[in-house]
C-alpha cells in the first residue's frame, strides 16, 4: 500500500486555516499516488490546544471542521487527529481522537490509550483514555491505529513511565498487518535516535510495517521537528521526511524503499539552529508580528539571538539597538555595530547615560548615606529595558530577550531589565552551547565578530566586570546545572561526580532562590529535555534542601 504522509505545520485554534492546509495536502498526496493519507495528532485543532478545550464551542467547532474535511474526501481515505467529546458522565470530558474519513464521511473514530502527564504534557487534565488501540480493515489489510504516546511503551525507551495498558502488545496479539501512528512529538536535542529506536522496536514487536506522521512547527514554547518515519516489519527505517519543515511524501509498504531527506540526519548544532529558527519564525508569525527588536550589547548572547532572528525573519524584519552606558567598553560598541553590518539589519545607537543619571538623581535623597551596590548596576539594565520596550511599542516589533539558560538558572539577570521582552529565544541554551552555536553560525563566513567569541563574557554593569567574578567557569557551571535541573540529582550526587561540594551547594542555592525570577520571564523556546517553562513546576515558596 502507498501511504501518504502529511507532515504539516498547524496553528493551535486556527480551525479554518488548518482545514485549508489539510485539504491542500490531501489533494497533493492523492495526486502523488497515495492510497491512504496520514496526518499528525490533533491536526484539526493544532497541538496542544490546552484550555481552549474548555471554551464553550471549541470542541463542537473542531468537530464541524472535521466534518467539512470529511465531505471533501473521496475513495482515498484520510486519517487525522481531532478532539471528540466524551458522551459519558464518567471520566474526563474529551477524547484525543483520530478519524478515518472516507467517501464523504467519518467512517470510524479511534481514541488515544496512553495519556502523557509529564514534562510539557498534561493530557490527563483533558482527555479520557481508551481501553486499547483500534483497528480497521482496508484493502484486505488489518490496520492498527495508535496516537503518539501509544507506541512509547518499550521499557528502555519509556523508563520511569507507568501505564496500565500496553497498546502495542494488544496489536501484536491481534496480528495486525500495519501500524499507523499520528503524532505531535516535541523536539529536544536528545530525541532523534530515541524516536528511530522506538519505531524500529514497534515494528519488530508487532511484526509489521509502521508509519509515524509527526507534526512540525512551533506553538508557544514547543518546537515540533517533523522527521516522520516509516519502518518495515524487520524494524529497518526505510523512509524519513524533512526536519523542521513541512513535507509531503508517499511511502510504499510493505516492501518499502530507501529514502532519506537531505536534512534528516544532521549535526546537533544544525538541529539546534534550525529548531530555534523555526520556533522563532512561528512564534512571531502566528502571534501576528512581522518584525523583532534585539538589544545588541556586543556580547555573545545578543549576537546569537540576532543571527537566529535574521535567519528566521530576514534582515529587513530585524532591528538591532545598541544601548551603551558609560561603563560599556569600546570593543563592545564596535562589536554590536559590526554584527549589525554583517547581518545587514537595521541598526540604531541609543546611549543610556542620561536615563541612568536621571534615575540616580531622582533616588539621591532616598539613597543618601548608602553604599553603591548592585542596585545602581541594575538601573543600567532597567534603563535599557525601559527604552527597548518603548521602541517595541512604537515600532510594533516584538522584543526578544537574549539571556541563556545558565544565567536564567542562577538568576544572573535583571528583572524588568535584560529580562524584558516577549520571547526568550536562547533561554534553554546553556552558555557553553551558545558558544558552540555561534561557531556553527560562523562556519562559512564571519557573521558574529571574532572578538565577540574570544573576549571574556561580561554584563558590563561595573568597570572591568567579568562573569567569572560572580560565577564559576561556564563549563563547570553548566555541568552542575544539567545534573541538578535536568537530571534531578541531589547535591551529594553531584559532588560525587567530582565537583567541589561548596560550589555545588552555592549553585543550587542560587537556582532555588531565583525561581521567582523565572516565573516572570518571557516564554522560551524548549530545546533540551527539561526547560524552564511549563514542563518544570517548582514552587516559588519552598524550603526543601536535598
Amino acid at each position: 500500500m502507498r501511504i501518504g504522509i502529511a507532515q504539516i505545520n498547524t496553528t493551535v485554534g486556527h480551525l479554518e486555516g488548518n482545514r485549508i492546509k489539510i485539504l491542500r495536502a490531501y489533494r497533493q498526496l492523492c495526486g502523488k499516488g497515495a492510497e491512504l493519507v496520514l496526518f499528525p495528532e490533533l491536526a484539526v485543532t493544532g497541538y496542544p490546544p490546552r484550555d481552549l478545550l474548555f471554551k464553550g464551542r471549541f470542541v463542537s467547532d473542531n468537530v464541524d471542521s472535521l466534518r467539512m474535511i470529511a465531505e471533501k474526501v473521496g475513495d482515498i481515505p484520510l486519517l487525522i487527529g481531532f478532539v471528540e467529546a466524551n458522551p459519558s458522565q464518567k471520566g474526563r470530558d474529551f477524547f484525543n481522537s483520530a478519524a478515518w474519513c472516507h467517501n464523504g464521511q467519518v467512517e470510524k473514530i479511534f481514541h488515544k490509550t496512553l495519556l502523557p502527564s509529564y514534562d510539557v504534557f498534561d493530557e490527563d487534565r483533558y482527555f479520557h483514555p481508551a481501553d486499547g488501540p483500534g483497528t480497521h480493515f482496508f484493502k484486505g489489510l488489518k490496520i492498527g491505529v495508535t496516537i503518539c504516546e501509544d507506541i512509547w511503551t518499550h521499557p528502555v525507551i519509556a523508563s520511569g513511565k507507568r501505564y496500565p495498558l500496553d497498546p502495542l502488545k494488544k496489536l501484536a496479539e491481534g496480528q495486525v498487518d500495519m501500524v499507523l501512528n499520528l503524532s505531535a512529538s516535541p523536539w529536544h536535542n536528545e530525541k532523534n535516535d530515541l524516536r528511530k529506536a522506538l519505531l524500529s522496536e514497534t515494528a519488530r514487536q508487532c511484526g509489521c510495517p509502521v508509519v509515524y506522521c509527526n507534526a512540525v512547527g512551533g506553538n508557544d514554547e514547543l518546537i515540533f521537528d517533523g522527521r516522520s518515519l516509516a519502518a518495515n516489519a524487520e524494524g529497518r527505517i526505510i523512509a524519513g521526511l524533512e526536519a523542521f519543515r513541512e513535507d509531503l511524501a508517499v511511502v510504499a509498504l510493505p516492501q518499502g524503499q530507501k529514502y532519506f531527506a537531505p536534512t534528516f540526519v544532521q549535526s546537533e548544532m544544525s538541529d539546534i539552529h534550525d529548531a530555534l529558527v523555526l520556533g522563532l519564525k512561528d512564534y512571531v508569525g502566528k502571534c501576528g508580528f512581522k518584525r523583532v527588536l534585539v538589544g545588541l550589547s556586543g556580547g555573545i548572547d545578543s549576537a546569537v539571538t540576532a543571527a537566529i532572528a535574521r535567519a528566521a525573519l530576514g534582515a529587513e524584519n530585524v532591528i538591532g539597538i545598541s544601548l551603551p552606558s558609560e561603563i560599556s567598553s569600546q570593543h563592545s560598541r564596535e562589536d554590536a555595530r559590526g554584527l549589525a553590518q554583517n547581518l545587514g539589519i537595521e541598526f540604531h545607537y541609543l546611549p543610556i547615560a542620561g536615563v541612568v543619571a536621571a534615575a540616580e538623581t531622582a533616588l539621591t535623597d532616598l539613597f543618601r548615606d548608602r553604599e553603591r551596590d548592585v542596585t545602581e548596576e541594575n538601573i543600567q539594565a532597567r534603563a535599557r529595558g525601559l527604552l527597548l520596550m518603548a521602541l517595541s511599542n512604537k515600532f510594533g516589533a516584538l522584543l526578544l530577550t537574549t539571556g541563556n539558560k545558565s544565567e536564567l538558572a542562577v538568576g544572573y539577570c535583571t528583572l524588568y531589565g535584560d529580562m524584558c521582552g516577549g520571547l526568550a529565544v536562547i533561554s534553554d541554551l546553556p552558555k557553553t552551547k551558545v558558544y558552540e552555536l555561534a561557531r556553527h553560525i560562523n562556519r562559512k563566513s564571519e557573521i558574529i565578530p571574532q572578538s565577540t567569541l574570544i573576549k571574556p563574557p561580561s554584563a558590563e554593569l561595573r568597570p572591568d566586570q567579568k562573569d567569572e567574578d560572580s560565577l564559576p567557569p561556564y563549563d563547570v557551571l553548566d555541568a552542575i546545572l544539567k545534573a541538578y535541573v535536568e537530571e534531578g540529582l541531589s547535591r551529594r550526587d553531584i559532588a560525587g561526580m567530582g565537583h567541589d561540594p561548596k560550589l555545588v551547594s552555592e549553585v543550587i542555592r542560587k537556582v532555588d532562590l531565583n525561581e521567582y525570577k523565572r516565573k516572570q520571564a518571557a516564554p522560551g523556546l524548549k530545546i533540551t529535555p527539561l526547560a524552564f517553562g511549563v514542563g518544570r513546576r517548582i514552587p516559588i515558596v519552598q524550603k526543601y534542601v536535598n
